[in-house]
């Protein structure tokens, strides 16, 4: 259904619920002059022409939780918990730039950690959208910090799922499986990982 449809179509179920609801006389008009100004507004500003295009999420963005997945490698608590944590509430609210902002200032104070530096690599896929050289460097930097760490290439790979490489992100966690040990306790997570991404049979 085109947009001016739809506008028409709520500005009639509007008015109607309001006389349903005993509005009469200059209240209905007043009621119908604040909608029609609603409606001014979306026709000058909005694209009404334009059929509906509800966003769909991706299975490729949507593998798994950022903080769940930084837990399940590092912990809850954390010395660098607090700046991921103020990150992270700004990426919710949609403020990636400054969340990665926030990052940044972390691993210029703490340059050894590598735990800022996968969050700030999470941060920079967030504000691109996808896999850009800056989030790989930072990756790649927590990697050269903790090279025998899981979650550097395990961020890595989820950068890359994010970024609709399902099948570089998939070869690399079948390699960090083959490498691990039988029982380490982030296998699941990565298992889990990898089914959500390979296709079906």
């Amino acid at each position: 259904m085109s947009g001016w449809a739809i506008l028409a179509a709520w500005l009639a179920l509007s008015l109607a619920a309001f006389w349903l609801l005993g509005l009469r006389g200059p209240m209905l008009k007043l009621a119908a002059a604040a909608l029609l100004v609603g409606a001014s507004g979306y026709a000058m500003q909005g694209r009404p022409g334009l059929a509906g295009s509800p966003r769909i999420a991706t299975a490729s963005r949507q593998v798994i939780p950022l903080t769940a997945a930084r837990h399940a490698f590092f912990g809850d608590f954390t010395g660098s918990e607090h700046w991921l944590l103020m990150s992270e509430a700004m990426a919710r609210r949609g403020n990636t730039a400054d969340a990665a902002g926030i990052l940044r200032s972390a691993v210029r104070e703490h340059p050894g950690d590598p735990q800022l530096w996968i969050g700030l690599g999470n941060a920079l896929v967030d504000h691109a959208g996808v896999l850009t050289p800056a989030a790989e460097f930072a990756y790649r930097q927590a990697e050269e910090l903790a090279p025998v760490h899981p979650a550097p290439p395990f961020f890595l790979g989820l950068a890359l799922a994010r970024s609709g490489d399902r099948v570089a992100a998939v070869r690399l966690w079948n390699q960090m499986l083959a490498d691990a040990p039988a029982d380490a306790s982030w296998r699941p997570l990565v298992e889990d990982a990898v089914a959500a991404l390979e296709p079906r049979r």
